[in-house]
């Protein structure tokens, strides 16, 4: 990869980063730094898979109440490397994650970047801001979407 902070990700064994340190290390990254995360395909897979493991032991039941709602997450890729889909799926005072695009209509899907998604998720960037600079597309209920970090505890870099 040819920089320091990338190949200390993939060196990193995430179950004993804290979610406060990740949030440090992505608020640390460059956009180049990022971009040779996001073309490592095995090393972007395994951030993705953390994170969105980690997104059912951040959720908070408690603010979600009786929300009901099939989030579907589309981080784009670059060059070779495909878009990864993944589902968050809120119900019963619960968030259930898998990978890959079910049959299910989701109420909103949330496309972006590699860097806008790793900002986005570790607290390093404004959902708002992202939206309305055109680097995230939300498809269905923008209401939804918009609310979407209340639902989850996140990190402070």
């Amino acid at each position: 990869m040819g920089t320091d902070k990338a190949d200390g990700i993939a060196g990193l064994d995430f179950s004993s980063v804290t979610p406060e340190e990740f949030a440090r290390i992505v608020k640390g990254l460059s956009g180049k730094e990022i971009d040779a995360i996001a073309t490592d395909a095995p090393l972007r897979a395994r951030v993705l898979r953390e994170v969105f493991t980690r997104m059912e032991r951040q959720f908070r039941p408690e603010a979600a109440g009786s929300l009901e709602a099939l989030i579907r997450w589309q981080v784009t890729g670059s060059g070779d490397v495909e878009d990864a889909v993944y589902e968050t799926d809120i119900a019963e005072g619960a968030c259930a994650v898998r990978e890959g695009r079910s049959a299910a209509k989701p109420r909103v899907t949330l496309v972006m970047g590699d860097a806008e998604f790793l900002k986005l998720v570790s607290g390093n960037a404004n959902p708002v801001g992202l939206f309305m600079s055109r680097r995230l597309k939300v498809v269905g209920d923008v209401a939804l979407a918009a609310g979407l970090t209340r639902y989850f505890d996140i990190p402070k870099a």
